[in-house]
């Protein structure tokens, strides 16, 4: 066995192939680091060293993308971050967000005031220990202030070397264009799964200008993968999980899906990396695509 084949042994999500954020390119499995929080995304998680154990193993894997959010905790997944894995090696993107404050588990409220922007951009620096955020996400535009000033505000960190590339997070087509005008947009994070396609046109939209879309909730399949569904059934003919088939209908679906699945399981991460190296026909491929995306 030559040390090519036993890297990419180790090394699944390479077979996920690479795609360029700006100018940094990453593998297009990457690693949400929501979960790692306590309920609600609220507090500590029960085990944090295991939590800090699954980062190191994703990017054991070949994850080269950790996304994460100053309000995951509020603060802990940043946290945990900077603990697992500084100094980060070389070609590792951190990508994080702020524009969704925390009043307790499950709570979320959108501020997205320039003061607000600019204040969380600096915490998230610190506790990432990063000088420049390589992607700094709008996690949400506040309907309160003008979203032009959120843009703008983004923009500013853009020029002033906070902030390397901008993403933005639950968005319209309409709402990605007026902040093009302002703002580059590398990175869109929308809700994307196989019950849940609201989001298509955004997906459609991303693929001219290769903006990344980064789907979250990825591995959503409701009755899909219920016993002789079609999630099921495809299971049975790749002996794949329902995650894995989850996970690789979804980089077959658009060139520019970058899905980040998580977990707290160091199982379950390994299980989730290993999508990469699912090869779906294209006859199944087309059986999930034509599976209702409403289905629970």
């Amino acid at each position: 066995m030559t040390d090519e084949t036993t890297r990419a042994d180790n090394r699944p999500v390479e077979a996920s192939g690479r795609f360029r954020l700006g100018d940094l390119e990453v593998h297009r499995l990457g690693f949400g680091a929501m979960q790692l929080t306590g309920p609600g995304v609220w507090g500590q998680p029960a085990d944090p060293a295991q939590c800090l154990a699954v980062l190191e193993r994703a990017v054991d894997l070949g994850v080269d993308l950790i996304d994460t959010a100053d309000s995951y905790g509020p603060e802990v997944s940043e946290s945990l971050v900077f603990q697992a894995l500084h100094p980060y090696p070389d070609g590792l993107v951190i990508a994080t967000k702020a524009g969704l404050t925390r009043q307790g588990p499950g709570q979320w409220l959108p501020v997205g005031r320039p003061e607000y922007l600019r204040q969380q951009c600096e915490l998230s620096s610190r506790r990432l220990g990063l000088e420049r955020i390589d992607l700094f996400q709008l996690h949400r535009i506040d309907p309160k202030v003008p979203a032009d000033e959120q843009f703008g505000t983004l923009a500013e960190l853009i020029a002033e070397g906070k902030v390397r590339h901008v993403g933005l997070s639950q968005v319209s087509v309409d709402e990605i264009e007026a902040a093009r005008r302002i703002v580059p947009v590398t990175s869109v994070q929308n809700r994307f799964n196989l019950t849940d396609r609201s989001s298509s046109d955004v997906l459609d939209y991303c693929t001219e200008p290769h903006i990344g879309f980064i789907p979250w909730f990825p591995m959503a399949a409701g009755s899909l993968a219920r016993p002789g569904a079609v999630v099921d059934r495809i299971v049975g003919e790749t002996g794949a999980t329902p995650a894995q088939v989850s996970l690789a209908w979804l980089l077959r679906r658009s060139p520019v899906m970058l899905p980040i699945p998580g977990t707290k399981s160091v199982d379950h991460v390994e299980e989730n990396c290993g999508a990469a190296r699912i090869e779906l026909t294209d006859e199944q491929v087309s059986l999930l695509d034509a599976a209702s995306g409403s289905a629970r």
